[in-house]
């Protein structure tokens, strides 16, 4: 059980309507989440569940939410069933909703509906980018750094991925005599597909991973530390999971968007189409650095990170 389940069991009111959970307060205001997986896997789906509970919370609405939404019948009638709840902005929480809202948008004018990473135009619809590139460009600097096989690797989900980009950029050039392996398990939760890779990899002599997929990132995290290898965090800080072998973590504050966004809505400011955040917008970073990593790469990075952050140019365009 995960630790927010626990915090919503312990300190909130639970109380069950139809498949969906709410959270309710006296306001008419009211927000629907739907997760296309459950919110246990310290990962993605449990980063957008925490972030469901901030807008609780610290705005006091009503806040509902539903796991495994992964098929259009299922966001049709999830959609539905908060239009008789009351809902008026529905978060969902991946790629996959933007589509599916942009099918259904129309039909629901008085819902505002949010997407991830997913192209959209119109009215009363959302999209909000995390700009991965240089996330994966500074990890991709460290992996080069602290490899002694000169051979690092990168676990993705999908070519489309621009953090795997950025890993594969940054890690060339600060190393050009780098070989970087790729490897795309083509789903975020296919975790044995992952650690089939995983061990392939480590044939081949890689020694730094970048697991880049949240339904599979914390078991690879597991087998690296059990070889005694490195690994870099993705999505959420993976330093607790062993600080000899994090090096350090691609942070995404997801919970911290939820809230940015949902107080435009409520200020009626929120703006519609495509948004892009970065590290500027305060809701990508880097995570505590290892002690394994010299003090004089995390001062080269985090100096860099920080020039990245006030002139939007990052190493390789100096």
């Amino acid at each position: 059980m995960s630790f927010f389940r626990i915090s919503l069991i312990v300190t909130l009111l639970l109380i069950s309507i139809g498949c969906s959970t709410s959270i309710e307060t006296n306001m008419s205001t009211k927000v629907g989440l739907l997760l296309p997986s459950n919110i246990d896997d310290q990962g993605w789906n449990s980063k957008g569940y925490k972030g469901l509970l901030n807008i609780h919370s610290k705005m006091n609405v009503d806040v509902f939410y539903k796991e495994e939404i992964n098929s259009m019948e299922k966001v049709n009638d999830a959609i539905l069933e908060y239009e008789k709840l009351g809902v008026n902005l529905v978060f969902g929480h991946g790629k996959m909703y933007a589509m599916k809202f942009l099918e259904l948008k129309d039909q629901y004018p008085h819902m505002h509906f949010i997407a991830f990473n997913g192209d959209v135009s119109g009215e009363n619809i959302t999209s909000l980018h995390f700009e991965g590139y240089a996330m994966g460009f500074f990890a991709g600097i460290l992996a080069s750094e602290m490899s002694e096989t000169n051979v690092i690797g990168v676990i993705a989900a999908y070519p489309w991925q621009p953090e795997v980009e950025g890993f594969v950029e940054g890690s060339q050039y600060q190393n050009p005599d780098v070989d970087v392996i790729v490897n795309y398990v083509s789903s975020w939760g296919n975790i044995d597909k992952a650690i089939e890779l995983y061990n392939e990899m480590k044939l081949e002599g890689v020694d730094v991973f970048y697991p880049a997929g949240d339904g599979y990132h914390i078991p690879v995290i597991e087998e690296v530390r059990k070889h005694g290898l490195y690994v870099i965090g993705y999505v959420g800080d993976q330093s607790d999971l062993g600080q000899s072998t994090v090096l350090t973590s691609t942070i995404q504050h997801v919970d911290q968007l939820y809230e940015l966004v949902a107080e435009e809505f409520f200020n009626g400011k929120l703006s519609t189409g495509n948004r892009y955040f970065d590290f500027a917008e305060g809701v990508i970073s880097l995570g505590a650095f290892s002690p394994e990593v010299p003090e004089d790469i995390q001062v080269m990075i985090s100096d860099e990170v920080q020039r990245y952050i006030d002139t939007g140019k990052l190493p390789n365009e100096k």
